[in-house]
């Protein structure tokens, strides 16, 4: 059982910058996909960015070039770096992992709030 800790989330400006960590219970150099989805109020979970152990990424298009995503397999910790933030990304967002022969986990959400 992977436990799954989100930290990072707060309320934040339009324009302005959060990093958003999650931290696995083991070591994620054997967790195949690690990543952040989001759910806003009133609309559906969706994909924000994953991240895989042979490197490779994907993002939902529009956050491409605004949203970062990385592992640390050393802290065992995944990070979402979030630049010029607008309203529409306010949301709880969560953390995912994928574990071969073990299937998925989620944490417990983080809220991220952009508003002036």
């Amino acid at each position: 059982q992977v436990q799954l800790v989100e930290s990072g989330g707060g309320l934040v400006q339009p324009g302005g910058s959060l990093r958003l960590s999650c931290a696995a219970s083991e070591s994620i150099f054997m967790i195949y996909v690690m990543g952040w989805y989001r759910q806003a109020p009133g609309k559906q979970r969706e994909l924000v960015a994953t991240t895989t152990t042979d490197g490779s990424t994907n993002y939902l298009d529009s956050l491409k070039g605004r949203f970062t995503i990385s592992r640390d397999n050393a802290k065992n910790t995944v990070y979402l770096q979030m630049n010029s933030l607008k309203p529409e990304d306010t949301a709880v967002y969560y953390c995912y992992a994928w574990k071969r022969r073990a299937g998925e986990y989620w944490g417990q959400g983080t809220q991220v709030t952009v508003s002036s």
